[in-house]
Parts: C-alpha cells; structure tokens; sequence
C-alpha cells in the first residue's frame, strides 16, 4: 500500500510536477486504478481532469476520453502535451482530422505511445472507429460532461445515452470513470442508470465556490452596464454569455467600439476562426470573449475576473458551468447576470413544439432558473440547495447580491403555516405554482376538475400578492420545510420539518422576492431620456437650434430633434464622434451641424465642473446597420417602396420608419421617383409650406392642419421625409 501511495505521488510529480493532490483526487485516482467504476462531481476548478489523466499515464494501453466538444479536446490535449516531450502521449480522434491525421492517430495507439485519446460521442458510435478501438488496448473509459447523459441535464445530447452500447462491444470489463461538475440528484440518478454504474464508487465534493460573487441584476440598459463594468475593471479577463449568435456579435462589436479587446464565439464561426479566438483569449491578445454557451467547457484559464450573462441561461446547472469558469485560482471571481421576464418567456417559446415530456421537463428545469433569479434569500444557499447540498447563509460573508444588500424581512409564521397545510391536504401532488393558485382561491378548470374549490386551503391566503405566496414557498423549501419530489419533478412534499413546524409553529422570518419588471426596458440601448437630462443645457440647445435653423431658413427641428437634444444633455458629448453616437445624429448631422452644439456643451461642462457619467462615452453599432444599407441602395436605384418592403419581410410602415431614421441621422435620400407619382406638384408644396411655419414635426399636428380627408397619414409621413431629407442634409 505504501509503495502504490509512493508511486502515485511519484507520477503526479513526475508527469504534472505537483506535490500534493487536491480534494478527493488521491482516492479517485486509486478507485478508477483498482478497475472500479467511479462517478465523480466536482465543482469546476476542482481538478476533474486530473483524475484520469493521471491513472491513464500509470496505466498500459489508452484511455478513452469522450468529450463534447472539438474546442475541449485540443485544449485539453495541448496541456498534457506541454506536460512532457512527447506530442503521441495524447490525441484526439474528431472530424477535424484529415484523413493523414487519422492514420498517425491510430498509428500511436496501436504503437503504445498515445496514453490519451480524446474522442466525440458521435465518433465513437461509427464502425469504423469502433473495429479499430476493439483491436486497442483500452485501459479505461472516461466520460468528461457526464450530464450530457441526462435529459434533466442542462445540456442533454442523446449521443451520450448511447455511450454504454458502445463500451460493451469493446469486449472484456472496462471500468468507467463518469465526471461532471453539475448533477442534481435527478441527474446523478439519470446518468449511474444509464451508464449502468449503480455499483460506482461515488466521490461527490461541496459545489460551494467561496470566491465567487453572485449578482443579479435587473436588464435595463445592459449594452452600457456591461460596458461601464468592464471599463471599471480594466485589463482584467472575462467572459459574456449570450443566448443567441447574433447578440454575441453585436456585444463584441459594441465592447470594440468602446475600445475593449473582445471577440465573439460560437458555432457559425469556422473551426479555425474560433480556435483562434479560444487561443488569442488565453494568450490574452484579447480581454473578453462574447460567446454561446459552446464556450468554456473545460477551458482551463484560471484568471478569469467575471463571467456576464447577457440572457439568464436555460437552467441552474448552465448557470453553475458557466459561472464556474471565473476564479479557478481561488482569486477574484464575479458573477454578474441579467434578468428580465420576457427573456424567460422567450425560452419557454423556444419549447412549444417540443414533445409533451420533453417540454414538461424544460419548463420545471426553467422555473428553477426563475425562482433563483427573483428570489431574496441567499444566492448561495439556493444554488447548493439545488444540487442537494445543505449551507448556513451566514457563511455566505456577503458573497452575493442578496447578503450583502439584504431587503426587509417580514413575520411569516402564519404564511408558512397556510402553504405546509395545504401541500398536506393536497396529498403532496401538485406543483408551487398550483398550490398557490389554491391557496389564492383562483377558478380555473384544474381547481374545479380536482374539487379544490372544496378544500380548506382554498383561497386561504386570497388577501395576499402572488409574489408574497412564492416567496413564502421557495424560502420554506430553502429552510427544509418542504422539498421536492426527485422522480415527479416539481411536486411539493413536507419534511420532516415540516410535519414538525405545524404541530410546534414558532416565529420566523421571510423576504419577499424581488420584481424587475419595474426595473427593465425592453431595449438594451435605451437612453436615459428625460428625467436624467440638464434642463439648464437642454435649453441652450434648443436655443442654439432656433439660432441655427433661422439662419439655414429651416424649422429648428430639422437641424435636430428634441430627443436628440435631450439626449445630448444627458451624455455630454464633446467631440464630433462622441455626438455622432447620440441617436438621431449620423455621420451627415454631425458634420453639417454639429460643431457648435459639441462647442457649446463643452463649454458648458468646464464652465459647470461636470463630472460626466461613465455611460456617456458608450458608444453603440447603429441599429440594423445592415438593413439600413440594403435600403439606402435600393431608393438610389429607384426600388418601389412596397418591394422593398417585400424584400426585407417588413411591412410598409415599419419601412417608412426605417427611412425616416436614415433621414433624422443625416443621411440625403431622394424619394421624388416615389412621391412624385403619388403627389402632385401643388399638394406637394402645400405640404411643404406648412413644415417650414410649423412649430415643430408632429405627424399628428400636421394631419389636423392639413386636414385628414385630403391627405393620408403616410403621404404627410413621406412628405415629412422629403422636407427634412432636402431642408436638413
């Protein structure tokens, strides 16, 4: 035994030049030697990889490595090469490979060289690679992102339930080493099932990440709050989550535009496009990388500072991954996402057509998202609570949002006491959110159908918010009061505690969960707008519109519009770049009239000693950028309106507010060839001549005067356009 321990240590020193193991490593390590079959979860950062690359260098023959992702694999496999000299000591066997690759592959396993061999779950299945892994001698199989397997996993791919299949045609006993940094008790349950491991030794550590700093935060303004961040924690790496492809690379652009080093990631970039990116974030040529989920698995940059969700993920397991990229070192870690209601209804959009189960399953796994995201207790003591761990909030130090700025508790003795009774009358079958609605009295066909309406706890709380009972019940499952039921997902049981806390009910004290919907925007680069604007400059501005509009013989509104100026006196722009980021004032705008206004609110700003806000300099990519282009040069070749309507899937007005900020921008456009055929001459100047009088550009005061018979709201709207595009560009 002493020897084996020594010549463990010797290994680890010798292949890894470490001294000592972390955690459960020694034992793991052991376990999976001694040719038992081992599942281990362990939190990202903890050393996963490290148990079975260092029992598969001990060991004769290759171990098999499965793994999701081509971008893993060589990340993975240029750490075990920097390790040593020899590059065969491991591979990976993937469809990035020529077909030269794959014979030089196979050539050091066969030879006895490759130690390694990192391998897809979809490689794996093909019979070719099959024959050829049957006539190696595979040492054991390792399974990397095991809640792959689970289709209660965050990341669920039904190539991996075939894994088992596959190792029993490689003949013999072949111990399996399962390992994953995310598994709730469902999903450990899911995987040793599938993998047909109940026996396996279980080597399961706290999730609990000290370091990291969890923050919620309502998704107002996320464009420059992301920005503002970053600027404040200059030099530093990171990494920003976003669900979709294209909001990975407006955010990239955006940050770039900002002078932040970043670049996106995700699937409809080519192989090579994302290795390098993955590469040039390691290397630090960059500071962040803005990226799908795709990114970060297994990539092993122990200095990430802060990991951004830009939309809340899928699930709580997503969420743990994701955010377990940040401090591996045990420094700096924060976590900052951003919450809004209508996200989480776009994801349940996303399950409609999915198959009943399936979607079932996706939407108790998405509740859980938002029970996290609104709710006051501690970030941590709900994270670890969903991975079946138990934690004092009071360890908590302030490492979360809801710790560290903690909202006002309120008596909930006798809340609790109405939601445990009535999960007991209705025999622990139902749902938080039926139960509540019970408990709130509400009639609706699944009350009447079960003869709710009857029982005691019907409408026993209809006094109360919603919000009030949801709080109530999540907190009561936090403190151990209630739980949920692991084989129906979603169905409220009592505790013990429970049981308890009706018979002996003593004082206690919950917080209520917090609402963003007050807090959020649905535009991510809305402005701040009026209430945050110097009125004192504001007026400047707008007198210096008067001035300059008399002098162009123009209405003070073509020069630029009250938005713009509020906006202006909002931000204070002070060069001609700056004020071009301010909306409705292009490149045109900018040049024709800008240099007076950005002269006059500079001198303003020094005469006042204002202290701009940090989101000032924020620059954004203008909107639809791409579609404003297609439009520009479709009116240059005299395009129909309506079919360029058609083209671009628009419909007629949201075009003819496309074209109208492209004009309020300053940009020149000549729609005679449309308007001339819709317009006669005379109207067109009767039109015309009201603008010039008119006080300002209302659509609405324009119909009135003009009189709504005569003229169609659109025709007002296009002569509006050709008014300020010749006056004003």
């Amino acid at each position: 035994m002493i020897e084996t321990k020594k010549l463990l240590f010797d290994n680890l020193h010798n292949f890894f030049g470490f001294d000592q193991f972390k955690g459960q490593q020694e034992a793991i390590i052991t376990n999976i030697l001694s040719g038992n079959d081992t599942f281990v979860i362990m939190p990202t950062g903890a050393g996963k990889s490290m148990c079975y690359q260092l029992p598969a260098m001990m060991s004769d023959g290759v171990a098999l490595v499965i793994s999701p992702l081509i971008a893993l694999m060589k990340n993975q496999v240029d750490q075990i090469r920097a390790f040593g000299s020899n590059d065969s000591i491991a591979h990976f066997l993937n469809s990035s490979l020529t077909k030269a690759d794959i014979i030089k592959v196979k050539s050091d396993v066969m030879s006895g060289d490759t130690k390694l061999l990192y391998i897809a779950p979809e490689s794996l299945a093909k019979q070719e690679n099959l024959d050829f892994l049957k006539s190696a001698q595979v040492s054991f199989v390792a399974i990397d992102e095991a809640h792959c397997i689970s289709e209660w996993g965050h990341d669920f791919r039904p190539e991996y339930r075939k894994i088992r299949t596959v190792i029993n045609q490689l003949g013999g006993h072949v111990p399996i080493i399962a390992l994953t940094a995310t598994a709730t008790p469902k999903v450990q349950q899911d995987i040793m099932k599938n993998l047909q491991m109940q026996d396996a030794t279980l080597y399961k550590s706290s999730f609990n990440r000290p370091n990291l700093y969890y923050d919620i935060r309502p998704k107002k303004q996320v464009v420059k709050e992301i920005i503002k961040y970053i600027k404040a924690n200059h030099g530093k790496s990171g990494i920003i989550y976003c669900l979709s492809r294209k909001k990975v690379e407006e955010i990239a652009e955006n940050l770039n535009l900002n002078g932040i080093k970043a670049l996106p990631y995700h699937a409809g970039l080519e192989a090579k496009e994302r290795a390098m990116h993955q590469d040039m974030f390691l290397m630090e040529d960059v500071d962040v990388i803005v990226a799908t989920i795709a990114f970060g698995m297994g990539i092993d940059k122990p200095d990430v500072r802060f990991v951004i969700h830009h939309d809340m993920p899928k699930s709580l397991e997503g969420y743990y991954q994701e955010t377990g990229r940040v401090g591996r070192d045990g420094g700096e870690g924060n976590c900052i996402a951003f919450y809004a209601e209508s996200d989480i209804m776009k994801l349940a959009k996303f399950m409609k057509d999915k198959p009943v189960a399936e979607k079932e399953i996706g939407l108790q796994i998405l509740n859980e998202v938002v029970d996290y995201a609104e709710s006051s207790a501690c970030r941590r003591k709900q994270i670890l609570y969903y991975f079946g761990e138990t934690f004092n909030e009071e360890a908590c130090n302030g490492m979360c949002d809801n710790c560290r700025y903690p909202r006002e508790r309120f008596e909930a003795q006798e809340f609790l006491l109405i939601a445990l009774k009535a999960v007991k009358e209705l025999n622990e079958k139902f749902n938080a959110e039926y139960t509540i609605s019970v408990i709130l009295g509400e009639d609706n066909k699944s009350i009447q159908d079960f003869g709710h309406i009857k029982a005691e706890c019907y409408g026993a709380g209809k006094e109360e918010s919603r919000k009030l009972w949801e709080s109530v019940i999540r907190q009561a499952l936090l403190s151990g009061f209630l739980q949920k039921d692991i084989e129906n997902y979603g169905l409220l049981k009592i505790t013990k505690n429970g049981l308890t806390y009706i018979n002996n009910p003593t004082s206690i004290k919950f917080s209520m969960n917090k609402d963003y919907e007050s807090d959020e925007t649905a535009d991510d680069d809305a402005h701040s707008g009026v209430a945050a604007s110097d009125t004192v400059l504001f007026n400047m501005l707008k007198d210096l519109c008067k001035q300059i509009g008399k002098k162009n013989n123009v209405p003070p509104f073509v020069v630029f519009q009250e938005p713009s100026l509020q906006e202006m006196s909002t931000h204070y722009p002070l060069d001609i770049e700056e004020l071009k980021q301010i909306s409705g004032v292009g490149t045109g705008k900018a040049a024709k009239f800008g240099a007076p206004f950005v002269a006059l609110i500079k001198k303003y700003v020094e005469e006042n000693d204002i202290d701009r806000p940090m989101d000032m300099v924020v620059k954004t990519t203008a909107n639809k950028s791409a579609i404003k282009v297609a439009i520009i040069q479709n009116i240059d070749r005299k395009i129909s309106l309506e079919d360029i309507a058609n083209s671009k899937g628009m419909s007629f007005e949201q075009l003819i507010g496309e074209i109208e900020s492209i004009v309020s921008s300053g940009t020149k456009l000549n729609l005679s060839y449309y308007i001339d055929e819709l317009i006669d001459d005379d109207r067109q100047d009767e039109v015309f001549d009201y603008f010039r009088g008119a006080d300002s550009d209302s659509l609405d005061d324009a119909i009135t005067e003009l009189g709504n018979d005569d003229y169609t709201k659109e025709e007002i709207q296009l002569m509006r356009i050709k008014f300020m595009s010749e006056l004003g560009n």
